[in-house]
């Protein structure tokens, strides 16, 4: 499959990194060569210095044979103008990402693909809906919810006291079946367990189960829960508007911002929540504020250092869950260490969305787990694939492969070694991004 992506800004580097090693043909276009860098001589992709708004730059990269052209400059109008001249130079699909809502409504949706502009992401509304489900979830530190909630993803650190702890995998203690745990983080590894592993104390721990048992998967990762109904935004961002917007009327909601004028916009566009002219990263006005008083606290600034230094501080005050923007991919491992709740990042949202459409039909979803090596792939079985015909025990997957469950006539089932995958039945496995391509001859 050949692809182009105009725009090597944080976004368009992450994704083409990350599709280099699916043995596709990238092409990265930019008009800066610094941007460029030396992606080319470290990685299996071409780079072009180029306009992605010039019809030249843009059929100078055979555009003709391009299956997706994917335009993620930082400009909503460069990219909607650079995915409508590829459509007429004659790329198969076009991508754009944008930053107004009003692009996403249906109707308009069907306006732009009649102009050739296939797909549209907005980035920003994707990592809301993470905001407003980790609010809802609020003792986990993730959750995904699975094969449109048939089963659950539930993201934890286990603290001591935790029943898991020191329960190795072949002792028995979880043949209950009520719960699978597929995946450790454990300080910079990722861990696929085996019989030998155990949960120990600081783990970050991924279980699948179904929506009826995650109470009793909370009661046995030791973790309290606590109903949210006082909340503060730090950065009034079109993310945070977003939030906002999807959260039920009777939480109270505060946002903090630094920019006078832009509070001022914020009242008109917010209606549900109180505009704040403060810092969120002094001390001070968190204080005078109430931080003391919140049960959340939402760092979303244009900083991820800002944004990591308030939710530090918030925690500080008692807050129980904490939630930061942290967009540079290095600060991600930090922030885990330093014990910020949820991570949020637009770059790997973005990539596992767009990554998803150039799967084969037997991929129904693919999700980067943004704090660990891994990524969580929803995958059909089709009749007579490799899948379907032994138990998963006889079945030689790649070694840094886990099946973690699987929804059958719209159930959600976990698995075990003695579990016989049918034809049609939806698959949920964890691995390394790597071995996604390699999953896709065992199902279809």
């Amino acid at each position: 499959m050949r692809i182009a992506i105009a725009g090597a800004g944080e976004v368009g580097t992450h994704l083409a990194k990350l599709l280099s090693r699916e043995n596709m043909d990238i092409c990265l276009l930019d008009g800066n060569a610094e941007h460029l860098g030396d992606l080319e001589a470290n990685y299996d992709l071409m780079t072009k210095v180029g306009s992605p708004t010039s019809i030249h730059d843009i059929r100078d990269l055979g555009i003709k044979d391009v299956d997706l052209f994917i335009a993620v400059t930082p400009s909503e109008s460069q990219n909607i103008v650079s995915c409508l001249i590829a459509n007429q130079l004659g790329a198969k699909r076009t991508l754009a990402r944008v930053d107004n809502y009003e692009y996403l409504l249906p109707d308009n949706r069907v306006l732009f693909d009649n102009m050739g502009l296939n797909h549209i992401i907005y980035p920003e509304v994707l990592a809301a809906n993470e905001i407003e489900e980790s609010l809802r979830t609020n003792w986990m530190r993730y959750h995904i919810r699975l094969c449109k909630g048939a089963l659950e993803l539930c993201v934890v650190k286990v603290r001591d006291g935790a029943e898991v702890i020191g329960q190795r995998f072949d002792s028995g203690f979880y043949s209950h079946g009520r719960y699978r745990i597929v995946l450790i983080k454990r300080e910079n590894r990722t861990l696929f367990p085996g019989g030998q592993d155990a949960v120990q104390d600081g783990d970050m721990v991924y279980a699948i189960c179904t929506k009826e048992e995650m109470e009793f998967l909370r009661t046995q990762l030791g973790k309290p829960t606590r109903e949210i109904r006082r909340v503060m935004f730090y950065g009034g961002t079109r993310m945070t508007q977003k939030a906002v917007q999807n959260i039920p009327e009777d939480i109270q909601v505060k946002i903090l911002e630094t920019d006078r004028e832009k509070c001022y916009q914020l009242s008109e566009k917010i209606s549900n929540a109180l505009i704040i002219h403060a810092d969120g990263s002094s001390m001070d006005d968190l204080v005078d504020e109430g931080i003391q008083d919140m049960d959340a606290f939402v760092a979303v600034t244009d900083s991820s250092e800002a944004n990591i230094f308030a939710c530090l501080a918030a925690k500080r005050f008692g807050v129980i869950k904490t939630i930061a923007d942290v967009e540079n991919i290095d600060y991600i491992q930090m922030a885990e260490h330093l014990d910020i709740g949820t991570v949020l990042n637009k770059k790997t949202i973005t990539a596992s969305y767009i990554y998803q459409m150039l799967l084969n039909a037997s991929v129904l979803n693919v999700r980067n787990l943004t704090s660990a090596d891994a990524e969580i792939v929803e995958l059909v079985a089709t009749e007579g694939s490799r899948i379907t015909r032994n138990k998963i025990r006889d079945i030689r997957l790649p070694e840094e492969v886990i099946i973690g469950g699987l929804v059958r006539a719209g159930e959600g089932l976990l698995v075990n070694g003695d579990t016989q995958v049918l034809p049609d039945d939806q698959v949920i496995v964890l691995c390394k991004s790597h071995d996604i391509k390699e999953l896709e001859r065992y199902f279809g």
